[in-house]
């Protein structure tokens, strides 16, 4: 869950949360205007998303940057473009925010994009809550897969076991990588098993 403004002040040096009652200033100017500007332009709060982790500290600046997204009440073609734009921190927090601003898939693409990389965090965050609803089956299975690959704790996948139930495609994908696993002489992830005996396939 996003963290509010006075939890964020809570940790921040005071020059730290004056630069962020600016930034959330221009990101709210930002949203009560947003019917009369063309979104495909970038709005000056934009320039406080990239520079966060600079002013507020790498270790507030997801949660920073998604509550800029939020009081600008971004939209997809603003979401498209910081990401586009973004490193690889920035990019993480709009993956993270995606849930809290868009119902409808009008972002899928960004959550497609990450899981395209070998980025371990950018991974965890795109297979958050807006990817278990909005990424179709064969989709979800290969973004579980990935994370297997990868490292990634499939902790970080959303409704992994509402998802997984009685998918035995799944099951036949783990059952393949575990095999694939074993004969090149590399050991097959604990989390591999518990996702099987979440398919109800395991044998």
């Amino acid at each position: 869950m996003t963290a509010t403004r006075a939890e964020l002040a809570a940790r921040l040096a005071p020059d730290a949360t004056g630069w962020l009652d600016t930034a959330l200033a221009e990101a709210t100017e930002a949203a009560r205007g947003a019917g009369e500007r063309d979104e495909s332009t970038a709005a000056p709060w934009e320039l406080r998303f990239a520079a966060a982790g600079r002013h507020c500290g790498q270790d507030h600046a997801d949660a920073v940057r998604t509550l800029l997204l939020r009081r600008a009440a971004a939209g997809p073609a603003t979401l498209t473009r910081l990401y586009q734009r973004g490193s690889a921190a920035e990019r993480r927090a709009v993956l993270l925010a995606l849930p809290d601003l868009l119902t409808g898939p009008g972002a899928l693409h960004l959550a497609e994009d990450a899981l395209r990389t070998n980025d371990p965090r950018l991974l965890a965050a795109a297979v958050g809550p807006y990817a278990a609803t909005h990424l179709d089956a064969h989709g979800w299975r290969h973004a579980v897969l990935k994370c297997l690959f990868t490292g990634v704790p499939l902790d970080a996948v959303a409704c992994l076991g509402p998802r997984a139930h009685r998918d035995a495609e799944l099951a036949r994908m783990l059952r393949d990588f575990a095999e694939e696993r074993a004969a090149a002489g590399r050991p097959v992830p604990a989390d591999l098993h518990r996702v099987l005996h979440l398919t109800g396939e395991e044998s």
